[in-house]
């Protein structure tokens, strides 16, 4: 199973605030397009996917006009618990 790094954007919707809520977690899946679904919930909604050539995945997403950001990076190379590299 793949490991993700994954940001989540939450864009505030109020004209006076423009900060947002931002969230970091690791996530393991084989499947990112199953994964998001459980974020498109709503009766009006609309997702783009976009795979951008340094790896990274993002996924634009309105429901009911809540406009969100999901961006996956895969982590590699690195396990702290990985027993089969030199050193």
């Amino acid at each position: 199973m793949k490991r993700y790094e994954m940001v989540r954007e939450i864009f505030n919707s109020c004209s006076n605030n423009q900060m947002r809520d931002v969230f970091i977690k690791e996530i393991q899946t084989d499947n990112l397009d199953l994964w998001v679904q459980e974020f498109l919930t709503g009766t009006q909604i609309r997702y783009e996917k976009q795979e951008h050539p340094d790896g990274a995945i993002i996924f634009d997403i309105t429901t009911d006009g809540m406009m969100q950001r999901i961006t996956f990076t895969e982590l590699r190379g690195w396990d702290p618990v990985s027993t089969d590299r030199a050193g």
